[in-house]
Formats: C-alpha cells, structure tokens, sequence
C-alpha cells in the first residue's frame, strides 16, 4: 500500500510537471527511464513489456493458482485431519496436550493457507494496478503535453515515455520481488523451516546435477562465438559448489560409521531389529479374506491380455454380487501355488479352503442342457460348480458345438462361475463388523438420523449384522438396507432377539422376496407344509429366545425329509423350482433342517406372501 502511494505520488508529478523535463518526477524516474530505453522509444516499450508479462502472466498467475488449490485442498482436508487427531487419543497414541498442538498446528496451517490465497490476490491486483498506472502515466500524459502545454507531439511522446517507462520500472521491479517471494513461499508451504535453508539444501541435496550444469557451461563456453568469460564463472561457481557439497556429504557419511558404538545407540540397533521383526510378524498374521490359488498352468490366465483375463473377470463379479446381494466382497486375491496340480485351483475364504476344481487352460468345456450324451469327441468330466455332466474339447470344435446346441463356457468362465456359487454359499463369512460399519456410512445422509436413533441405543452393529447374515444366507438381497433399518426401528424397542427381528424384517421385504421367487410364467410355484408336520415341528422345539432350537427324532427327521425330497423333485424334474410354504412359527426351523440337504431350497412364511403376488400350490407335503 505504501508503494501504491508512492505511484500516485509519481503521477500527479509526472502529468502536472511532465512539460517541465525528464526529471519532472524525480531524478531515479529519470534514470531508469533513460537506462532502460537507450535512446529508443521501442527498445524502451519492448523491455518494460516482457518485465510486465513475466510479472503478470507467469509469476502472478501461477502462484496464485498454487495458492488457490492448496487453500482449496487443505480445508477439504481438514474434517479428517481432526478425526484423526481424534482417533489418536482414543488410541491412546497421544494425550490431551499433543493433540491441543495438533489442532493448534492444523488451525494454523487452515489460517495460513487461506490467508495466503487471499494475499495472492493482492499480488495480483498490485501488479495490474502498476500496469493500469503506466498507460494512464504514458496516454494522459501526451494528451495534457500537447492539448494543455502547447508541446509538439514527438517531444511529447518521448518525455512522457521516458518518464512513464521509468516509473514503470520503479513500480514494477519491486511488484516482481514481491511476486517471486509470494510463489517461493506458497510453493514451500510442504517443507519445514525458512524459505532460505530450504532452497540451498534442495539445490545442495544432489551435488551430480550442480556438476553436470558445470560442465555444460564450460562446454558453451569453448563454443564459437559464445562468450567464455560469463560462461567460464558460472561453470567455475557450480563447480565448486559442486566439489564442495560432495565433501561435506562423504564427511558426514564417514563421521556416521566412524562414531564409536555406545550403549544407547546398541539399544536402538536393538529396538530397530525388534520393530522390524515384530512388523514381520505382524505381516505373517494377516489373513486374507478371499484367494484364489492357482496351479502354474493356469498363470497365464491371469497374465493374457485379452478379455478372458481372469482378474478383469473377478472384477466383474465382485460389481454382479454387489448388485445381488447389496454389498460389495472383498477383494480377491490371486496367487499361485507351485504344490498343487497345474491345472487346479483352489478358493480359500479366511485361508480356510471351500471349494476346488480343475479346468484345461487350452481347452472349451461343453454341455448338454438337456442332459443328452454328448456326440463331440473330448475328455469327460464334472462341472464343479454344480456337478452337472460335461466335456473337455479342442478348441477347432467350437462352431460344431454352437450348431449342435451345447453351452461352450472358457476355461476362465468355469472358474468364475464356480467362484460366483461359492461366494454364495459362504456370504455370510464375507459379511464382517466392518463391513456392515462400512454399509452405514454410506448411507444418504437422509437415512443417517434413523441410524443414529436405533444403533447403538436399541440395537448393536453386531445384531444388525446377525440379521443381514441371516438374510443373505437365503438368498436376500441387503440392497434395501433403509428399509431393512426401518424394519428393525418397528420391533427393537420391544425385543433385540435376532429370529424375531429377521421374521419382522423378512415380512416387510415380502414384495421383494416374492419378487425374486416368481417364474418366467408370473407365479410363485408353492408346495405347502401340512397342518399335521407343522403340529409336529412345533412340539420339538425347545429352548427360549435365540436359543431356540428344533430337535426331532431321527426317524421323524428322516421321514420328514424324505417328504420333502419326494415333493420336491417331482417337480423339479419338470422345470419347476418350488418353494415351500409355512407358517411364521415353524419357519425359521424348517429351514434349518431342509438347508442340509438343499441348500438352495426357498422356505416362506405365509406373512412374507405379498397381496400382489400370484401363487400356484403344486402340491402339499
């Protein structure tokens, strides 16, 4: 500001006193302006153009930019920086003081960043003042020297240029210093310490680049018509530099090995082995949640680079399973294991193993929908993902196999399905605390509030993760998890059982359960529990609230199931997949007994039958 006063000051002498001489607004006005033009109006324009664009364009310019986005960037940053200040002294990683400095060191680090953008801006503004100054110096003037103090226009334009350009100058040289030091200072905003220091260790850090630029000043220098003098000094500069920086490196290095080992540095080599072998074992106790092994003949299928790469495919899955079941799995992790077969592999969910198979990289698997021998020469075998009669074949049979009408899957494919069906079956492993935490806070924020009234005053995280285990270990999707907590919200205040709140959860998802279950033909195919099998389920179940518990006769039990089966695959050999109706009591107990022998079977309630949606009875069991 007091610069900027000084440019006022310069004016008016320069626009009331400019007819009088060059040095109407002071002999340093004077001076710059004749050093500067030489006896050349243009010379003159054309230096004082490119201090102005360097200012404006390239020093201003960039450094507020610089400013802006880490103002932006740093208060974007903030809310998590003061959780985790937060998440540390829960920890018990720092105490209450380290964290008052912390929050200190981050409000003042907020401060000076925003603080910064808006000086920038004053930087900028400065420099387009001084420029407006100038043409108002260099227009106004000759129109006053020539309207008002009779001068010719040729003296006119070459006092005022002369004195316009010369407070330019004295304007613009202090603007540039101004904007170097705001950039040097907003572009070491990262580094601690003075500007000073930082700059000279940077550039100190790597003496090879200081000798490099040595030699390629002395080698311009030996260049004909290049002058070697100003080359010759600042190779020499660099070069000592260069020397000198590089001793004092190899001395420090030498001081570090030669200094005499004591106790306490002992106790630290000990602490650094300690660290480093408790971060190892650390390491050897992490688990991966889901891997996939593969045998050394399958490793190409994760390394080709067209669309059956297998990585590119499990990618895929891990979006399908989300859209089914509503949340995302864990990252699969691909390795190859040298002890088993080359051709085999091998899903572990928490290292523990669920299910293996072997595929022929090179080859096409075919089968028969109908179930009918296959006429296409090739190695029999066994879908593994549900055991279904199949065969290996050459590739050259491909279009044959199309034309017969057999399903033709990839060696990749094969593996993908069978991974997809035993995902399945073990979902609810994959469903941990943490994702279940990971599902509520992404939630809308419309839908936080109703988090924050039932968890954790009602109900826990772990109860609600029961439930949705529960829920997706049937085959229903926890997409609607809004509605789902809605569900829960009902009943919790009345009961934290885990049964009753999964029955209560599964009625009000009714039209979405009935939904997935209706066929290509627009019904649910229902075969419905007697009256009299009901009445006997009833009286075996024992035990109160989440101990419940169905506990039949072996020959009861025996007899039931074979009932089931008897029903159910009559109908099932005609294309129909039923589901077996019950009543809300029993139907939690039902489905423990049938999913040991099918896993896949759909056990309702009567309540979980939606208004809307049409049903077929098959049969009764």
């Amino acid at each position: 500001m007091l610069r900027l006063s000084l440019n006022i000051s310069t004016t008016r002498l320069i626009l009331s006193n400019g007819h009088k001489g060059t040095d109407a607004a002071g002999h340093v006005v004077e001076a710059f302006g004749y050093f500067v033009m030489q006896g050349s109006v243009v010379i003159g324009a054309i230096v004082f153009a490119i201090l102005t664009i360097i200012n404006f364009v390239v020093i201003t310019k960039g450094s507020g930019r610089i400013a802006e986005v880490a103002a932006r960037f740093s208060l974007d940053a903030m809310p998590g920086k003061q959780m985790a200040i937060d998440a540390d002294v829960a920890a018990g990683v720092i105490n209450q003081e380290q964290a008052q400095q912390k929050r200190k060191n981050l409000e003042n680090e907020s401060t000076f960043f925003g603080s910064m953008d808006g000086a920038n801006k004053f930087v900028r503004g400065d420099a387009i003042a001084g420029l407006l100054i100038t043409f108002i110096n260099l227009i106004a003037g000759i129109i006053i020297g020539t309207l008002q103090q009779d001068m010719s226009f040729n003296k006119a334009l070459k006092t005022y240029t002369i004195l316009t350009i010369g407070d330019g100058l004295v304007t613009q040289i202090p603007a540039l210093i101004v904007s170097i030091s705001a950039g040097l200072l907003v572009t070491k905003s990262g580094v601690h310490g003075s500007a000073d220091k930082a700059i000279f260790q940077q550039l100190g850090r790597y003496p090879q680049s200081l000798a490099i630029s040595s030699g390629l000043c002395f080698f311009m220098g030996i260049m004909p018509g290049l002058p070697l003098v100003p080359f010759f000094i600042a190779g020499s500069i660099m070069g000592g530099a260069s020397f000198w920086l590089n001793k004092v490196q190899k001395q420090n290095t030498a001081n570090l090995f030669d200094t005499p080992t004591t106790v306490s540095s002992v106790s630290r080599a000990e602490d650094s082995v300690s660290r480093e072998a408790s971060s190892q074992q650390t390491s050897a106790l992490h688990m991966d949640m889901i891997k996939l092994e593969i045998g050394y003949e399958l490793l190409p299928l994760v390394e080709q680079s067209n669309t059956l790469k297998i990585t590119d495919q499990i990618k895929g899955l891990r979006k399908q399973l989300a859209k089914e079941m509503g949340f995302v799995v864990p990252s699969v992790r691909v390795q190859d294991n040298m002890q088993i077969d080359g051709n085999m592999y091998i899903l572990k969910i928490k290292e523990i193993e669920v299910g293996r198979g072997h595929v022929q990289r090179d080859k096409l698997l075919i089968m028969e929908p109908t179930g009918a021998p296959i006429k296409i020469p090739g190695e029999d075998t066994k879908e593994p993902a549900f055991g279904l009669a199949a065969r290996w074949i050459n590739p050259s049979y491909r279009e044959d196999a199309l034309f017969k009408g057999y399903t033709v899957i990839e060696s990749s494919t094969v593996i993908i399905t069978h991974m997809t069906e035993l995902l399945k079956e073990n979902v609810t492993e994959l469903l941990t605390y943490a994702e279940v935490q990971k599902l509520l806070d992404n939630l809308p924020d419309g839908h936080k509030k109703l988090v924050n009234e039932i968890i954790p005053t009602q109900i826990s995280v772990v109860v609600l993760q029961r439930i949705l285990q529960s829920l997706l270990s049937e085959g229903i999707s926890i997409r609607d998890l809004p509605g789902i907590l809605e569900a829960v919200s009902e009943l919790s205040s009345t009961t934290t059982n885990v049964q009753k709140l999964t029955e209560h959860v599964r009625v009000r998802l009714a039209k979405q359960i009935c939904n997935a279950n209706t066929n290509e033909n627009g019904y649910i195919p229902i075969l419905v529990l007697s009256t009299d099998w009901e009445q006997v389920i009833a009286e075996h179940i024992v035990g109160e609230g989440d101990n419940k518990q169905i506990v039949l006769p072996p020959s009861k039990l025996h007899e039931f199931v074979a009932d089931v089966n008897k029903e159910y695959e009559k109908y099932a050999s005609i294309g129909e997949t039923p589901v077996i109706l019950t009543s809300a009591l029993v139907r939690p107990f039902v489905r423990k007994i049938i999913e040991r022998v099918k896993p896949s079977a759909v056990i309702m309630s009567q309540n979980e039958i939606h208004s809307k949606a049409k049903i077929k009875t098959l049969a009764q069991i």
